[in-house]
């Protein structure tokens, strides 16, 4: 189980996009890094294929960035925190929030 899954709300917590919020796009588990949407953005320089329809031009796309510089957002108290884990009396292994013991997915 990770603590950062595709679908979540992130804040970054380090570099040139710091204090920015975003959802998690993909996850990359073997190189532990994520895409987070519109967050790292780097312009990529394309050649275009006619045969496939592609157009060529400068494209921007965002980068991975790593997971340590990223931490979840909690919704109830607005501001990055941090992730435990804890089994519910269903035998369920879920993710809370560090700083008020909510439950984070059911």
């Amino acid at each position: 189980m990770q603590k950062i899954r595709k679908g979540d709300e992130v804040v970054v917590l380090a570099g040139k996009d710091k204090g920015n919020t975003g959802t998690v796009l993909n996850v990359f588990k073997d190189e532990a890094k994520v895409i987070v949407e519109n967050i790292n953005m780097a312009k990529r320089h394309t050649k275009g294929n006619p045969m496939q329809g592609v157009a060529g031009g400068i494209i921007e796309k965002e980068m991975p960035i790593h997971v340590s510089n990223v931490a979840i957002r909690n919704p109830i108290t607005q501001k990055a925190d941090r992730i435990g884990y804890r089994t519910l009396e269903d035998g369920k292994k879920v993710r809370f929030y560090k700083s008020n013991n909510e439950v984070v997915d059911i």
